[in-house]
């Protein structure tokens, strides 16, 4: 009022009177955004602010550079306070925390933007909430622009921090000597390898050299055993030559020969001391006894040799009695038993109350747990003998049905050959043109099953061709006669007309497949 007061002229208390207004509503708007935190955050981010960022520095002036650039983009983060780049001397695991921060930095900064729009401008609520988005557009282009900015920075000072690069190259370093150490380590187990190989052969090379030098030494005893069994043998002969002249004691040469062939080399020499200067008689009297001997030692040999063969002995009605050291002997499983053992096990699972004797009973043959444990593990793990599939084959097949066919004659259906009828029937059928040809080969040849190997006889029945394709899976390519055994369990058909009727087949086959 007393400024009002003041002024002299009307016009100068109302112009006195505006600037008052006007300063108190500064001061009033003023207020209003210290006090409404969204917009003091958007006017303290409209203050002047140096946003470049430094790229290129010498490594002495790293921590100059890039020290106060990231000191002044510090206000801005969300977390305070930021930690400091430090020095060439901070510890790797700060270094870390200080990327760390920056790498995951979150900024306060608003971006108010020239062309905004004044939402107390709207002159509708949907204008309003419009305006509000295209705000909100122009905000995250903004922050997006903001963050790339912060994040070339750290990339900048990442690459050119020279305890990150000292660091790097300490880990280069540590991974090329530690590949360095795996070479050596690794030449060092090839050459001891080597080595160990080298001496196993060396050893093999002395062992196989001392095994050549026994063989060759037990080779020379052998010989020299056997020049000196000669010696003896004809030191024998000839001591033995006048007992044979004189025929004393019915000595024969066949007796001191087969001495000579029995006895060794030591009881030869002693019969030979003991005949040497004794006279015929005496000597024929030690041939005798020496033959004595030797034919009671090789009765015993004889009898030790049945003895431990036989594992029991006869008994006097003749029956052999088991020693108690031999085990009972089991009693083969047949086919049914098998079969109702398979059964057995499919019809009572793992997991049944008292199993195996219930399939005991099941098998009803009187076998035991034991014996049936252990067919379990033996008899139907048995795969089936492949030379005996086609027995078995025979075995399982039902009789085919026979399906009289209207060309079928009496003597094709009873199975009676008449060779007369059947070579009139052929001459009449036959026409002028093949009279020369049925002349000159035989009208019917008969097969091994019976039947007419003729063309009017290559006449097939559902069941034949149901046999014949059951025959083909059960013997493969690989079977051995393999046609003979297609032909026997298809009835009525021979090798030749089962081979026809099968080329007959794939080649329908393959028209069929062509057409679709």
């Amino acid at each position: 009022a007393n400024l009002l007061l003041a002024e002299e002229t009307e016009a100068a208390k109302q112009a006195k009177k505006d600037e008052i207004e006007n300063h108190f509503k500064s001061i009033q708007e003023a207020y209003e955004i210290l006090i409404d935190p969204v917009r003091r955050r958007i006017y303290d981010s409209t203050d002047e602010f140096d946003d470049e960022i430094p790229t290129e520095c010498a490594p002495q002036d790293f921590f100059k550079v890039f020290g106060p650039a990231f000191m002044r983009n510090g206000r801005w983060s969300v977390t305070q306070p930021i930690p400091s780049l430090g020095d060439d001397s901070t510890s790797l695991k700060d270094v870390d925390n200080f990327y760390n921060f920056w790498y995951s930095f979150k900024s306060w900064r608003e971006f108010p933007h020239a062309d905004e729009y004044d939402l107390e401008q709207a002159e509708s609520r949907d204008h309003k909430r419009w305006m509000e988005r295209q705000n909100t557009k122009l905000s995250e282009k903004a922050r997006k622009e903001e963050y790339a900015r912060i994040r070339a920075l750290v990339d900048n000072a990442y690459k050119r921090d020279p305890r990150i690069l000292r660091w790097k190259e300490e880990e280069k370093a540590e991974k090329q000597r530690k590949k360095e150490a795996k070479v050596r380590a690794k030449q060092l187990q090839e050459e001891e390898a080597a080595r160990a190989a080298e001496e196993e052969r060396r050893q093999k090379e002395e062992e196989e050299k001392r095994a050549a030098e026994a063989a060759l030494q037990h080779k020379k005893n052998k010989e020299k055993e056997k020049k000196l069994l000669r010696k003896e043998r004809t030191r024998l002969r000839a001591l033995s030559a006048p007992v044979l002249s004189q025929h004393l004691l019915d000595l024969s040469e066949e007796d001191v020969e087969s001495l000579c062939m029995t006895l060794g080399f030591e009881q030869l020499r002693s019969l030979c001391d003991k005949m040497d200067n004794k006279e015929a008689l005496e000597r024929a009297k030690l041939i005798q006894d020496a033959r004595g001997y030797n034919s009671n030692t090789e009765e015993k040999k004889i009898d030790d040799t049945n003895g431990s063969h036989l594992n029991g002995s006869v008994d006097s009605n003749g029956s052999i009695l088991s020693s108690s050291s031999s085990e009972k002997k089991e009693k083969p499983w047949t086919k049914e038993e098998i079969e109702l053992l398979r059964k057995g096990t499919q019809k009572y699972p793992k997991g049944t109350s008292r199993r195996w004797e219930v399939i005991s009973e099941y098998i009803g043959t009187g076998r035991s747990v034991e014996e049936i444990l252990k067919a379990t593990k033996t008899v139907l793990l048995q795969k089936p003998d492949a030379t005996k599939a086609f027995d078995s084959f025979l075995e399982k097949r039902k009789p085919a049905a026979t399906i009289a066919s209207p060309l079928s004659t009496r003597e094709e259906v009873e199975g009676v050959s008449m060779p007369s009828r059947t070579e009139n029937t052929t001459a009449k059928t036959s026409s002028p043109e093949d009279s020369g040809k049925a002349a000159s080969n035989p009208v019917d040849v008969v097969s091994g099953n019976g039947v007419s190997s003729n063309s009017e006889q290559d006449v097939w029945s559902a069941v034949q061709e149901r046999a014949l394709i059951q025959a083909l899976k059960t013997f493969p390519k690989e079977t051995s006669q393999r046609w003979e055994r297609v032909a026997t369990a298809v009835p009525g058909k021979t090798v030749n007309q089962c081979k026809k009727k099968f080329a007959l087949l794939k080649e329908n086959f393959r028209s069929k497949k062509s057409t679709a």
